[in-house]
């Protein structure tokens, strides 16, 4: 059998460039289409469950609401398919109930899928709602990634949590509006760093080098803005070194982070040292743009007079406890809530 002529395009070579040019537009294009239509799925929810509760408010019947809602659920799904069960609707009215002002709902909804509203409708304090919502915005997380921080208690274990509500309704503000972290958003007490596998005895090399060796888990627990820049810094000051045990950039806050690992009690010796760094650290690695450095103790334990004395919530010292070993849920629960307790009863 003869050979078959070749067509001048069977062998035609496609320029790598050319299709990798092409496959970037296509992803590109994907993207923001998907993005279009949950942001557009998560407002006609939250539409949805306004309209549904603007009827009920009207009639001031529970058993008028049960029957809106059975009826609506049958009509919409004979019509529409699939996504107005009962259920479904009565978290649309969740929605708008928690979230009332639409134009919030809408810059959330350009980040935060249905799925991740779902996850935070059913919180009982609206700060900690306001704070998950935030957070998931700024710091773009997946459904996934919010689940864990809330499984990890993060609000209890942020700064904000331990304000007075207006104090922190006025930050959580400052975020939704201007994108603004401060340190009371960003730091957490304690971490939660039982991803180490540090037996009962180690040091303090032992507890940086497991840190080290678990950079990206590290990374995780102390927030998606943190970039490790050295560790073991070295400061010559006068006629001695210094070593700062890790230093950090935190791109939101625009500053350095300095922290020092303890393994026993917070000392007011601790904060001595903290101050020399920071000072070191304004004077000669303090960019153009930035604002002053910022340091985090981490120790096993700490008095929380001690630090109230010291006044160090009002700098730019933190002092936090860290865990390598967690307590049940329950145990760490009942102490979070606790500490936040103790704190908002000083304020």
């Amino acid at each position: 059998m003869a050979n078959q002529p070749r067509k001048p395009h069977d062998d035609a070579i496609v320029p790598e460039t050319l299709l990798g040019e092409i496959r970037s537009l296509i992803e590109t294009r994907r993207n923001r289409a998907a993005q279009v239509v949950n942001s557009e799925l998560v407002l006609l929810h939250w539409q949805i469950g306004n309209c549904i509760r603007r009827e009920i408010l009207l009639e001031e019947r529970a058993e008028y609401g049960e029957q809106i809602v059975e009826g609506l659920s049958k009509a919409l799904t004979q019509e529409f398919g699939k996504g107005y069960s009962r259920k479904t609707l009565f978290h649309m009215m969740r929605c708008a109930e928690v979230f009332p002002d639409f134009q919030i709902v809408s810059t959330l909804s350009r980040q935060l899928a249905w799925s991740h509203f779902l996850e935070i409708i059913y919180m009982k304090e609206p700060l900690q709602r306001e704070f998950y919502a935030e957070m998931c915005r700024i710091e773009r997380w997946s459904v996934r990634t919010l689940r864990s921080k809330i499984q990890g208690m993060l609000y209890e274990r942020t700064g904000i949590s331990r304000k007075p509500e207006e104090l922190a309704r006025q930050e959580l503000a400052a975020l939704r509006d201007d994108d603004r972290m401060t340190p009371d958003l960003v730091f957490r007490d304690p971490y939660l760093l039982n991803f180490l596998g540090l037996t009962d005895t180690y040091s303090e090399r032992d507890l940086e080098t497991a840190i080290l060796r678990e950079i990206e888990s590290f990374l995780l627990e102390l927030g998606s803005d943190f970039c490790f820049v050295a560790r073991q810094k070295r400061m010559t000051i006068g006629q001695e070194d210094f070593y700062l045990d890790m230093l950090f950039f935190h791109r939101g806050l625009r500053r350095l982070v300095a922290i020092e690992l303890k393994l026993g009690r917070f000392s007011a010796e601790h904060k001595g040292q903290m101050e020399l760094y920071l000072r070191w650290l304004d004077r000669y690695e303090r960019k153009t743009g930035e604002d002053s450095p910022i340091g985090l103790i981490l120790c096993s334990a700490k008095d929380q007079e001690q630090i109230e004395l010291l006044q160090l919530e009002q700098g730019e010292i933190r002092v936090a406890e860290y865990l390598t070993d967690l307590p049940p849920q329950p145990v760490l629960q009942a102490k979070l809530r606790e500490f936040i307790r103790i704190a908002q009863a000083r304020r």
